[in-house]
Formats: structure tokens, C-alpha cells, sequence
């Protein structure tokens, strides 16, 4: 796990060298073991390839980037692992290939060398990487089939500029910063962000996931991206459902297996969920007696705490627990530091949680963590997309199955929503959907945003939403996986992970998202993954009975990392208004509506929602990130040390 940064100018930019410096100091915790850049000029531009090493596999200085192949034709800066990579050493071997390292680096380099991007859908892994070319003077750019590992880029008729992190391209483009409105407008009322290429700052743009590109260093041009890879939603299994779950136990196994690979030290985040659990139990399935360490946060005294279930699961397997709670105090204390690592506005204070789950992770030791990111977008997990499958059902016309699903789909606890509702929610018209969403308290333009300077920003009003194509008639739930899964939902939850991972120096690994997994996962008729009942992640829980505790297994609700936000926004009120008085350098902003809209919040007027913590996060980013101003929570908290 590291980082990457470099760029190409036609004329190189006035002081080069401090922007790099620059840009790789801000990937240091990255790559803490190892810092290295390439300076290649050229009588027609300059070339930068840097990257900032965390030694995970072959810990030797030969591991190194940049890595150049042995005839100088091609060199590599990459961000990631591929964990099958003593596989595809072997076959290359085969194929006539030595090998100077035991790294994945010059595993996957020769693979580049010998297959091109052909060699990307053999590759069980996380990944983006910078290829380039020698002979044919080109930069190839690339980022793994889910977006685990972050490529932020901006380009101009004359240059091109990469790297792991928005601030580190910031310094390395040397331009100051502007919002993107149309993505803070997004973020601000539809909870919205990380869907599409869009950042929070404008020009600047993600590689999306399961997408390469390829830069003419000669000619400056820029091939658009295009889908190395994507999700398809064609139901071609013919397995029984026994032999689909037993397969699908082998293929888990095989990957938590291959993610063990690692010459540092490794534990696991637990949540005392179905799928991080079936990671920590797998570990032990496949290996009996080594030590697992896990890391939990626990909302201690509160209806949202796993800890009977982190407990369960420990006690089964054997292992070494480790826990960490925290209060609204606590979240303001490490407030300005998280924003920074995340580095763009995210979605609620469950984010500090995890924060907290590394930060212990890197404390006690710990380089690499195993986590269940990914789980519920593969299986079908969260409530289950009721209204997707109903509209399956009814395009299939099985009325009657459709109306048997959502009166037993419903019976299960923290479905508060019937599942007619999430099916109107999938069909409306447009205009009625903009129209429902009013009425229920979500308008287009709230009071307290500026509708005139949306107006000329451009902005538009419409929220995101999932457009159904024809090819998915009938397989809606494994149509909206595939969108979840490289689009909407999942991209968001990697790059959280990501962050706040990579700020202690931690590789976190994700064992549910390979190719292989998900390509068998959907290719399985839906009530495989939803039963008829409304139970969630069917074959999921029948392929691992026997490795997981059973009463793990038919858990009916879900948690997770879930924190008590409305408890802590509202225990440190005086500091909030604090910072949302710092909405008047926002030009989104109406201050006093805004205000006003709080104060009806925090006297119950109106309800507690996830756009609180949006207003906070997003005022506070914008005045670190785009005004340059550090923000001091001991300044706002101390005349109110009795509100904490």
C-alpha cells in the first residue's frame, strides 16, 4: 500500500521541484517506509513519476518504486496489492520471465510487459497504477474494477497532473483550489458525493473505478477512460442453490486466503456484523492456531452498541479483542485531523468510528487489516432492496409473489419503510418523484441554501437517482449491485476506509471485492441472494454454516460501525453554531436560515438528519481546503468545556 503522484508538461511549471517535494510530504503517511520520484525530461515536456512506499510484500529495497523493467522500457509507480501475485509469478516463469524480487510491484509490471491491459482481469487484487511507455511514449493509467484504491487527475492542452490525494495534486498543480458546486449542492441536500468522476474541487476528477486511460506524451493527448471491466447482471449459473452456497464458500475461503498474504503484521476490523464476522471466522477456518487480532468500536450505553456480538464472535474463534469507544468530546478533539485525511465532505460521524478502529489498529502494532467493506453490495445485504425485487417480481409477472414478498418483507425489525414505498420510489415519473420528496420534507431548495447563486453556478436541482436500463428486466436487484457496486453506494464507503486507513499508515484489505466473486455472485438468480421471507444474504449465511456461529448467522438486524450522532452533535451545541457561523464565506449558504434551521433541530421542532453533520463537515472543509484557514476546535470549545 502506497502512494502515487507525478504528472507531464509540455513546459515545465515554475518550481517543479518544491511542488513535488510538496506533493510527496502530503502522501507520507501512505508510504512512511520509502519516498522516490523519476525526473525525466525530454526536448518536449518533463515527466514525474513519484511514489511513497508502506512495505507490506519483500520488505527489501529492491521492492522499491519507481521500478523500472530490465531493458528500461517501461516504469511503474503503483498504489495497491494483488494478492494472487505468486500465481501469476509462476505462470509468467512459465513463459520465459525471471523475477529480482519477491514483490507484487514486478509481478504486475511483467504482467503489463507481457499481457498489456489484457493482464487486468487476472489480477485478485487493489490497485491503481501509472504504466509508462519508453518506445511508445505513453502513460497508461489505471484503477482497480471497484474503486478501492483512490486516482484523482486534472489535465489541460499541456499538462497532466496525478496522484492518491486531492491535497497532494493540489500541490502538485500549484493552482488554487475552487468547489465544485454542482458536487457540493449534490453532497449538501441529496447526500450525494463520490457517484460519479465530480470531486469537491473543480477540474479536478476521479478515474473511475474499473477504468484506464492512456496519456500521448508526444502529442498530449488524453484517450478518454474507458471500462476495462463492469458488472453484469446476466443470470447464466445453473446451480442448485446447495452447490451455488458451497461454491460460494470455497471462493470466500480462497480469498480471505489469498488476503492473508502479508510479511507485517495483520488483524481484522470487526463489527460483530454477518460479514466481517465471517471474515475473522474464516481466518481461523483456514488457519487453526496463529493469533487474530481484532479492532472494534463499541457505542458504549446505547441501543446501537455491538459488543454482545463482537464478543460472540471473539469467544468463537479465539481471538485477541480489541475496543474503543468515544463521545461528542472526542469527536471535536480529533475533528480538524479527519477532515483532513478524508480530504472532501463525507457522509456522517461513522466515519469517526472507523477512524478510531484504526488509529487503536496502528497503536497496537498492526500494518494490515482485513475489514467487510463490500459484503452487503455483493449480497444483497442493508434492507434487502425491496423495491427492486418486487419490480423483478412484476416484470417476471408474479403479482402475486410481489405481494406475498413485501407483506413478509416488512416483518423484519428497522423496516420502517413498507416496500411499496421503495418500489414507488424506483418508478415515479420525475416530476413525481421531486413532488414526494417535498412532501416529505426534502425540497429541492431548502431555505437555507442560496437559490439565486445555484441559479448562476448552474447547478442543477435534480436529485440522483438509479436509472433502470432494459437490459435488467427482471433482474433489478442484480442490476442495482452492479450500480452499487462501481457507482453509487460502495465508492463512497471505499474511499472512507481508504483515508482514514492510510492517515496511520494502515493497508486495509477487503476480501469480498474480487472479479472473481462478484462475477459469480451476480450470475445467481435472485432469491438466492433475498428469499422469500425478506432474509437478506440467503446463500451467504448457508455457505458459511459450520465457520460461523449460527446464531451469528440468523441475526435479523443490522449495526455496523453505527455512532450515536444526534447525542453527540447536540452535546457540543454552542461549538456547533461555532462553526455554522462560518457559513457566511460560503456563498451556498443563507447564514441566519441556516442557523434558524439548527435551532429548530436542537429544540425538536424539526428532525434530526444526516444533513446536520453535512452543514458542519462541508463548512469546515470548504474553510481548511478552499479559504486555506486551519480551523481550532480548543479555540470554539473553551468557554464551553461544561457542554462536552
Amino acid at each position: 500500500m502506497c502512494g502515487i503522484f507525478g504528472g507531464w508538461w509540455f513546459a515545465p511549471p515554475l518550481g517543479l521541484e518544491e511542488r513535488i517535494h510538496n506533493a510527496s510530504y502530503l502522501l507520507h503517511t501512505r508510504g512512511p517506509d520509502h519516498q522516490a520520484h523519476d525526473v525525466l525530461r525530454y526536448p518536449t515536456g518533463t515527466l514525474i513519476l513519484g511514489h511513497t512506499r508502506l512495505s507490506i510484500i519483500d520488505l527489501t529495497s529492491q521492492a522499491n518504486q519507481p521500478m523500472r523493467s530490465q531493458d528500461g522500457r517501461y516504469t511503474i509507480v503503483f498504489n495497491g496489492e494483488v494478492y494472487n501475485y505468486k500465481e501469476i509469478r509462476q505462470e509468467l516463469r512459465a513463459l520465459g520471465h525471471g523475477f529480482i524480487t519477491d514483490s507484487d510491484t514486478e509481478v504486475l509490471l511483467k504482467s503489463w510487459m507481457h499481457w498489456g491491459p489484457d493482464c487486468l482481469t487476472r489480477l485478485v487484487g487493489m490497485f491503481a497504477f501509472v504504466v509508462y511507455d519508453r518506445q511508445k511514449r505513453t502513460l497508461a493509467c489505471v484503477r482497480d474494477a471497484f474503486g478501492i484504491k483512490p486516482f484523482f487527475y486534472t489535465a489541460g492542452p499541456d499538462y497532466f497532473s496525478f496522484s492518491s490525494e486531492l491535497p497532494s495534486l493540489i500541490k502538485l498543480t500549484g493552482v488554487k483550489p475552487l468547489p465544485d458546486w454542482q458536487r457540493a449542492y449534490d453532497y449538501l441536500v441529496h447526500g450525494d458525493y463520490d457517484t460519479g468522476e465530480r470531486t469537491f474541487i473543480a477540474d479536478v476528477l476521479h478515474l473511475l473505478p474499473g477504468h484506464l486511460m492512456t496519456l500521448d506524451l508526444a502529442t498530449g493527448l488524453l484517450s478518454g477512460a474507458t471500462r476495462w471491466w463492469q458488472p453484469s447482471n446476466n443470470l447464466s449459473s445453473t446451480l442448485s442453490f446447495n452447490d451455488a452456497a458451497e461454491a460460494l464458500r470455497e471462493r470466500f475461503l480462497d480469498s480471505v486466503r489469498l488476503h492473508l498474504r502479508s510479511d507485517v503484521p495483520l488483524g481484522v476490523a470487526l463489527s460483530g456484523g454477518v460479514d466481517s464476522s465471517a471474515i475473522v471466522c474464516a481466518m481461523r477456518h483456514i488457519d487453526p492456531k496463529s493469533p487474530i487480532n481484532t479492532f472494534s468500536y463499541i457505542a458504549k450505553a446505547t441501543d446501537l452498541s455491538e459488543e454482545a456480538w463482537v464478543d460472540k464472535v471473539n469467544a468463537h474463534v479465539g481471538a485477541i479483542s480489541h475496543k474503543v469507544n468515544a463521545s461528542g468530546g472526542e469527536l471535536l478533539r480529533d475533528l480538524e485531523d479527519m477532515i483532513g485525511a478524508q480530504g472532501e465532505p463525507f457522509g456522517s460521524t461513522s466515519i469517526y468510528a472507523q477512524y478510531r478502529v484504526f488509529k487503536m489498529a496502528k497503536e497496537t502494532g498492526i500494518t494490515v487489516v482485513l475489514d467487510g467493506q463490500g459484503g452487503d453490495e455483493m449480497l444483497a445485504g442493508y434492507d434487502g432492496y425491496p423495491g427492486e425485487r418486487m419490480l423483478s417480481f412484476l416484470e417476471q409477472g408474479e403479482i402475486l409473489n410481489a405481494m406475498l414478498f413485501a407483506s413478509r418483507w416488512r416483518k423484519w425489525p428497522g423496516r420502517e419503510r413498507s416496500a411499496w414505498q421503495h418500489l414507488a420510489k424506483l418508478i415515479l415519473p420525475d416530476g413525481a418523484y421531486k413532488f414526494a420528496r417535498k412532501c416529505m420534507g426534502r425540497p429541492a431548495q431548502p431555505s437555507w441554501i442560496d437559490s439565486r447563486f445555484l441559479s448562476e453556478a448552474g447547478v442543477n436541482l435534480s436529485a440522483p437517482r438509479f436509472r433502470m436500463t432494459a437490459t435488467g428486466k427482471g433482474r433489478r436487484v442484480m442490476e442495482k449491485l452492479g450500480s452499487q457496486l462501481t457507482q453509487n453506494g460502495l465508492p463512497h464507503l471505499l474511499r472512507h476506509e481508504d483515508r482514514n486507513a492510510m492517515h496511520f499508515s494502515i493497508e486495509s484489505r477487503v476480501p469480498f471485492l474480487t472479479i472473481p466473486l462478484a462475477n459469480f455472485l451476480l450470475s445467481l438468480p435472485e432469491n438466492y441472494l433475498i428469499s422469500s421471507s425478506g432474509e437478506t444474504k440467503r446463500i451467504f449465511r448457508a455457505a458459511m454454516r459450520g465457520i460461523v456461529p449460527d446464531e451469528v448467522l440468523d441475526r435479523r438486524d443490522k449495526i455496523g460501525f453505527a455512532t450515536p450522532e444526534k447525542a453527540w452533535l447536540l452535546s457540543i451545541k454552542p461549538i456547533i453554531l461555532n462553526f455554522l457561523e462560518k457559513s457566511n464565506h460560503v456563498p451556498l449558504f443563507h447564514m441566519q436560515a441556516l442557523l434558524e434551521s439548527f435551532d429548530k433541530v436542537s429544540r425538536g421542532e424539526s428532525p434530526f438528519g444526516l444533513h446536520v453533520w453535512r452543514w458542519v463537515n462541508f463548512i469546515l472543509w470548504y474553510d481548511r481546503f478552499i479559504l486555506g484557514n486551519d480551523f481550532s476546535c480548543r479555540t470554539a470549545s473553551a468557554g464551553h468545556g461544561n457542554q462536552l
